[in-house]
């Protein structure tokens, strides 16, 4: 069966955020029950909870809904830095 997990992402970036585009991308992630962060801060970031069979997957799904969120936000096409998993009682690294 699968799990929820909790994966956070985070981006590194060259400017800092300005407040609205933390806002555009809070609103993005809503649906995937997220939170964004990163108002003022060279990075931007999201914690958002998937479905999937383990902590490596939950990273995999997590991903691709994260960079979706990222163009409906127009925030700027960063790289992406970590990507950490919470859930089961269990931390992920990648």
């Amino acid at each position: 069966t699968m799990s929820k997990w909790s994966v956070s992402i985070k981006a590194e970036g060259d400017r800092p955020m300005k407040i609205e585009e933390i806002v555009a991308l809070a609103d993005a992630v809503a649906p995937l029950d997220g939170i964004a962060s990163g108002i003022g801060a060279m990075s931007y970031g999201a914690q958002i909870v998937v479905e999937a069979d383990s902590a490596d997957e939950a990273v995999d799904v997590a991903l691709p809904l994260f960079a979706d969120a990222v163009v409906t936000a127009g925030a700027p096409q960063w790289p992406v830095t970590k990507a950490e998993v919470t859930g089961d009682e269990e931390d992920y690294f990648e």
